[in-house]
């Protein structure tokens, strides 16, 4: 017999656990299906470990550096092993605090594997041995997304890493070798690179970061040179083999590129193999991703999809949008919510970081709107020259006629700080102008926000 319950949530990411504690407060009966750990990617295995390894990362670089603001130090040695427990300790933390959640039995966590049985039914292979069959006429999937394996000879004869596996390394490996130059390909490529090894990056687009525009890719793969890093770009993989512990990527210019370990970073999946949506009759994607509408629903009443499994921009914050989204909507009732003007968002955790908000300069010239760029080297902040930290770029796309930001790309210290600005100043509408006449404290980056508009592109 199947057990009936309000509601059932696959997956415990950003969106899934919030809602479901949501729902039991106004007086639902809850089940959250786990398979892996509580609290999702973001907390187990992407922002939380990912940037407490780059700030590990960071402090590296600095005291190899500290003798150009004239602080000598000895040699510096990196201790993977000591990395890796912080780390760990790190993600525990945050996954104990999520685990609380459901102390109480309600909602209740049910581990084990989901698929869909039936429209409205759901079947559980436990963890702890045996199968559950839950039915509800609420289900919302939040099962994310994992890396993505490319079909490429050889590849499944080798020991690759992920972003995941990656991260669990207690040496510091002596060649990095990269495949994929995305958000993923170049955080771990700067992070390893600052950790001692030799790092190379194998992108077959044309930059790396190919959604951003082309000088803002062109800025950061200087960098990322500047700290040693080899990139090959225009670069397509066609095998990989492993010959006397050295991995070989053979491209298809009868080139080849050699390291002592391989790192896999060409994008990700969504989990949806196992769910066996058919059952329920939830159309996806020719990708596998859940098709949604602006409001998060899928083709079958009562079955909604929140997060990465769904498409679309794969950040932690989205997620949490999304939760946002759902509760207003099914919960409160207080505000019909959805994703039609949702601003995209992001930074990605290089040093100096990228923040992006809104358009690229590609994205307004397609849309055939009047507009002008911006354009201002870090290098022009008094801040950055006093703090040694020089390297990047500004960049702000303005509508010509109404004065307003269409889209920021903020290539700097603290650049996602900085991006949050350019936000903020987006969603009050405020003219360009307004903040070239603001008063921001001296020394500040957010000087910046005066001179930047000085700048503007001929």
């Amino acid at each position: 017999m199947a057990e009936r319950y309000d509601v059932l949530i696959l997956g415990s990411g950003q969106a899934g656990n919030p809602l479901s504690s949501d729902f039991v407060h106004a007086g639902k009966r809850v089940a959250l299906i786990e398979r892996a750990e509580v609290a999702g990617t973001c907390i187990n295995y992407g922002c939380t470990p990912t940037k407490t390894m780059v700030a590990s990362a960071q402090r590296a670089w600095q005291a190899r550096h500290a003798a150009e603001l004239g602080i000598e130090l000895g040699s510096v040695r990196v201790n993977m092993g000591q990395i890796r427990a912080r780390k760990r300790k790190i993600v525990e933390q945050f996954r104990a605090s999520n685990e609380k959640r459901f102390a109480s039995g309600q909602p209740e966590l049910v581990r084990g594997e989901a698929r869909f049985a039936a429209q409205k039914e759901i079947a559980v292979e436990l963890k702890a041995g045996g199968e559950r069959r839950l039915i509800a006429e609420t289900i919302v999937i939040n099962t994310g997304d994992h890396p993505t394996i490319p079909k490429l000879e050889g590849l499944a004869g080798v020991p690759y890493l992920d972003n995941v596996s990656l991260m669990e390394l207690d040496v510091v490996p002596e060649h990095l070798v990269i495949l994929g130059g995305g958000y993923e390909a170049v955080e771990f490529g700067q992070m390893f690179r600052r950790f001692g090894s030799e790092v190379t990056l194998i992108e077959r687009g044309k930059h790396l970061l190919g959604r951003e525009d082309e000088d803002v890719s062109e800025a950061i793969e200087a960098i990322l040179r500047d700290d040693g890093l080899t990139i090959e770009t225009g670069a397509n993989a066609t095998r990989v083999d492993e010959r006397a512990g050295a991995i070989t990527v053979h491209l298809d210019d009868d080139r080849s590129i050699s390291g002592s370990d391989l790192m896999v970073a060409v994008g990700r999946s969504p989990n949806t193999n196992e769910l066996q949506l058919y059952a329920a009759g939830v159309e996806t994607d020719e990708h596998g991703y859940v098709k949604v509408d602006e409001e998060l629903r899928t083709n079958v009443p009562g079955i909604y999809a929140a997060g990465d499994v769904k498409g679309g921009p794969a950040f932690t914050h989205i997620s949490y949008d999304d939760y946002r989204i759902l509760r207003d909507n099914l919960i409160t009732g207080k505000e019909r919510r959805n994703t039609t003007d949702r601003m995209t968002v992001y930074v990605v955790y290089i040093d100096p970081q990228l923040g992006r908000v809104g358009m690229t300069e590609t994205e307004a010239r397609r849309s055939g709107r009047k507009f002008k760029v911006a354009h201002m080297p870090v290098s022009s902040i008094a801040r950055a020259i006093e703090t040694g930290e020089t390297r990047g770029m500004l960049k702000a796309v303005v509508d010509t006629d109404s004065e307003e930001i269409l889209g920021a790309a903020i290539l700097a210290p603290e650049g996602g700080e900085l991006m949050s600005m350019f936000e903020l100043a987006m969603m009050g509408k405020l003219r360009y102008s307004r903040l070239e006449g603001a008063v921001f404290a001296h020394p500040a980056y957010a000087e910046s926000l005066n001179t930047l508009w000085g700048h503007f592109e001929k």
